[in-house]
């Protein structure tokens, strides 16, 4: 499998269509756009691999859709690492000691002692979040444009 980066999955850059992610995975994602008023554009929401989530858990893999462009890469799967370096359950400290000094912390919005760690790429302005539990241990991370890489509720 192509692992996400940066500029998007595959060939399906950021900002393209989402028929381009769904041409990319190459297999059938589960995800349609919500009904939108005449007039006004798609909403958000996400296209998942079928059959790839279990009852109750996140999806290993999410491809966020807004306004009809894909915009950003939920990535919940530790057999999937991050650009540059950064996997599920691996520590906030070995995150930071792969992206050393591009690394921007915050606290999380919603769990105390959880944190944000943000590397922008400093060629195309995307950025990749990683999120850790108050543990320190990172339980999901992303990757997409601004703003909606930073929505912590994702579509919500």
């Amino acid at each position: 499998m192509v692992a996400p980066g940066y500029a998007g999955f595959g060939p399906a850059a950021l900002g393209s269509p989402a028929e381009a992610v769904r041409q990319a995975w190459g297999r059938p994602l589960d995800g349609d756009a919500p009904a939108a008023a005449p007039g006004e554009p798609e909403g958000c929401y996400y296209l998942v691999p079928q059959g790839a989530r279990a009852p109750g858990t996140p999806p290993p893999l999410a491809f966020m859709v807004e306004a009809g462009r894909f915009v950003r890469v939920d990535v919940h799967d530790p057999a999937l690492a991050a650009p540059g370096g950064g996997r599920v359950g691996m520590t906030g400290a070995e995150v930071e000691r792969l992206h050393a000094g591009r690394i921007e912390r915050q606290p999380h919005k919603y769990v105390e002692g959880a944190q944000a760690l943000r590397v922008r790429d400093p060629d195309s302005g995307h950025v990749l979040l990683f999120e850790t539990d108050a543990a320190g241990r990172v339980t999901t991370w992303r990757s997409g444009v601004t703003p909606q890489v930073d929505y912590v509720e994702g579509c919500s």
